[in-house]
């Protein structure tokens, strides 16, 4: 583990999977472009939070509404990044919706 190359984890979260599969693959294009080895995108478990309310709080008391939301992941590394392929993710334009991670 003495050797071991250095890397950038970008980890991607949103409610929509279509536009966390459409920034993914735009940070892959990206990252290939500027010379670096990528690995990913590895999909990690969909967090689904369900939340039920009532549908009124005085007569109808029993009646209850249910709403569901679906939290998609994925993790990408980038191997041997270049000075080039970090100045390139600095700046670029990603989806609202997307919250991206990086370490």
């Amino acid at each position: 583990m003495a050797n071991e190359s250095p890397r950038i984890r970008v980890k991607l979260r949103g409610y929509d999977s279509s536009v966390v599969d459409r920034s993914a693959k735009s940070i892959i294009e990206t990252a290939i472009s500027t010379g670096a080895k990528v690995a990913g995108p590895v999909p990690l478990p969909t967090k689904k939070r369900k939340i039920a309310v009532n549908r009124s709080p005085f007569i109808y008391k029993s009646s209850i509404e249910h709403f569901e939301i679906n939290t998609h992941k994925r993790v990408i590394d980038i191997i041997d990044p270049t000075p080039k392929t970090i100045d390139a993710l600095q700046h670029l334009e990603m989806p609202a919706g997307v919250d991206i991670g990086i370490q």
